[in-house]
């Protein structure tokens, strides 16, 4: 069975908590040339502020993915595509790896067939989902390659997804992540801020991940990214 992101190169992802660059528009960002946009933030996100991006993104032929932080933010849009739901494999309590998804499980009529899991390995002890999640940050590249082999085979997770959120990550660990990978598709996010960046990010992993770049420099800046990591996969 063939996922959606098998073909993605890159994401861009609109945290509702933040405003776009000043003169940019839902439909600039939509005409990036990104494969998907994905909805979310770790704080300060409330259903009200998810509703806002996705009506604003909805008419664009984009595909609209929520990453609630929390299952209180989540919104039932037919707008969306589906929902990717982290869990973190290196948090610091079981919160975070099933705690969260219980109370998930308990909305009412959710819908599994748009529902999928992210296996997150955070690895910035400065960013806030590290520090909400206590993320045991300290891994080697060994290490992350068996976390990406733990999720992948013994957790069959689809997507393993390697998070340095606001730096560049150390591209020895996230090859090991993907060399440690079968058919997982590898999603990396973090410090990607141009053309460079995401062409060599792009080269270790199958999915790179833009975010924290929209809101500070702008859909040009995003553009270039887009074009980074598709120049990437086609060499």
């Amino acid at each position: 069975m063939t996922n959606p992101w098998d073909d993605w190169d890159h994401v861009l992802k609109v945290d509702p908590d933040k405003d776009l660059r000043s003169g940019e528009t839902f439909e600039d960002v939509c005409r990036t040339g990104t494969d998907a946009i994905e909805i979310g933030g770790t704080l300060d996100v409330t259903a009200e502020k998810m509703t806002r991006v996705v009506d604003a993104a909805a008419e664009y032929d984009v595909p609209l993915y929520q990453e609630p932080s929390n299952p209180g933010v989540v919104i039932d849009s037919p707008a969306l595509d589906g929902y990717l739901i982290p869990t973190v494999f290196n948090a610091g309590g079981p919160f975070w790896i099933t705690g969260a998804h219980k109370e998930w499980v308990r909305i009412d009529d959710l819908d599994w067939s748009r529902t999928h899991t992210e296996a997150y390995i955070v690895l910035n002890p400065e960013a806030s989902v590290a520090q909400l999640t206590e993320a045991d940050c300290d891994l080697t590249a060994d290490d992350v390659g068996a976390y990406a082999k733990v999720a992948e085979r013994m957790f069959g997770q689809e997507i393993v997804y390697v998070e340095y959120s606001g730096t560049f990550g150390d591209t020895e660990k996230v090859a090991a992540a993907h060399d440690a990978l079968d058919d997982a598709t590898l999603f990396y996010g973090g410090g990607i801020h141009d053309y460079e960046s995401a062409n060599e990010m792009a080269a270790h992993s199958d999915v790179i991940v833009v975010g924290d770049l929209l809101h500070d420099e702008g859909v040009d800046a995003v553009r270039e990214t887009v074009e980074g990591a598709k120049d990437a996969h086609e060499d």
